[in-house]
């Protein structure tokens, strides 16, 4: 049996690729915290504050298999939402898609390369 110590320092250490997901989820929600803000869309700023949200559930290796799964469709519905609602598009628009076109795919990977062990993706409280 592990120890909290032991759990932790071996459970919560990040691969390269996890980190690719930090830095993409940083990004797109920082734009959509921003957007939301500035232009005065609540439903924008909501869907960066989900995205905050799930990063600080990553952080602390809380059930990071289901957060992978979860926000695969949470990024796609964005998407065609975002087709449909907004009239004009900026080159900030476009990178923002483009980084959450990347985050799915990083985050499908992530998923159907992860354990489907649910006791690996927590921290053992022992």
């Amino acid at each position: 049996m592990k120890t909290q110590d032991s759990a932790t320092s071996s459970e919560t250490s990040l691969t390269t690729l996890q980190w690719l997901a930090i830095a993409l989820v940083v990004v797109t929600g920082v734009l959509h915290l921003f957007a939301g803000i500035v232009e005065g869309r609540p439903p924008v700023a909501l869907a960066g504050a989900g995205y905050a949200g799930a990063l600080v559930l990553f952080v602390m290796n809380y059930r990071r298999r289901l957060l992978y799964l979860v926000g695969v469709p949470y990024t796609a519905v964005q998407i065609p939402l975002w087709l449909v609602v907004k009239s004009e598009y900026g080159v900030v628009d476009y990178v923002d898609k483009a980084v959450q076109v990347v985050l799915i795919v990083v985050l499908l990977y992530l998923y159907l390369g992860s354990s489907a062990d649910a006791g690996r993706d927590t921290v053992a409280m022992d």
